[in-house]
């Protein structure tokens, strides 16, 4: 099917591999194209293949997941890459996210979690993990510099953000704004372009810092 997303597993674990072909290969819309059991493998396949989403274990033999996703995630046609690891230290979560990756979850997540990162990355939106949007926002107040003001912003604009930050997707964020999905896209480009921000990640970061939106407390 044209309308298929194309997920390209790395992971150098095969029965995690195994388990996530399993699920998302049952779920409507979604086809893994092939597995990598390390970093080199999954630049190469991904090369290859071109997928729209890479679904990226940091830990793996030889090249890791963050120089495999810095490799994978440049280029105007580069897939998107959702990293799926058991670790939400700072040391692995901003590497990852300065690498390039759109998404960060945990591997503890639900099943159905995955599957709606991977729908929302191909989509072009980004995910974080509210562990991960902690660990990120302590390197933000360690080495922030002067941010932009929210002055500019109208109060729609406020609300859009706020509920971003919150992890609403945007049919989420029309559903509870009663507003159509294009009315959301053009009040988050209107906020990112005000904000001199480049992505939804971090926009939601900026939400958090500027207190509109609480860290998760369990993270």
């Amino acid at each position: 099917m044209a309308d298929q997303i194309r997920v390209l597993l790395a992971d150098d674990h095969p029965v995690v591999r195994q388990g996530l072909r399993a699920f998302l290969e049952s779920r409507d819309g979604i086809a893994v194209v092939g597995e990598a059991s390390d970093g080199a493998e999954a630049v190469a396949m991904a090369a290859r293949l071109r997928p729209d989403v890479v679904v990226m274990d940091l830990v793996m033999p030889g090249m890791d997941g963050v120089a495999a996703t810095r490799r994978i995630a440049t280029g105007e046609a580069a897939p998107r890459v959702l990293v799926l690891t058991s670790f939400a230290a700072e040391e692995q979560v901003v590497p990852a996210v300065r690498a390039g990756a759109a998404g960060y979850l945990l591997k503890d997540a639900e099943p159905g979690a995955v599957e709606d990162a991977v729908r929302r990355v191909a989509a072009g939106e980004s995910l974080l993990h509210p562990q991960a949007v902690a660990r990120l926002m302590a390197e933000v107040a360690t080495n922030a510099p002067a941010r932009p003001s929210r002055t500019s912003l109208t109060p729609r604009e406020v609300e859009v953000l706020r509920l971003l930050a919150g992890g609403l997707s945007n049919r989420q964020l029309a559903r509870k704004l009663v507003i159509s999905e294009k009315t959301v896209k053009t009040h988050v480009s209107s906020i990112l372009s005000k904000l001199g921000l480049a992505d939804r990640t971090q926009a939601a970061l900026y939400a958090v810092r500027e207190g509109l939106v609480e860290p998760d407390p369990r993270s």
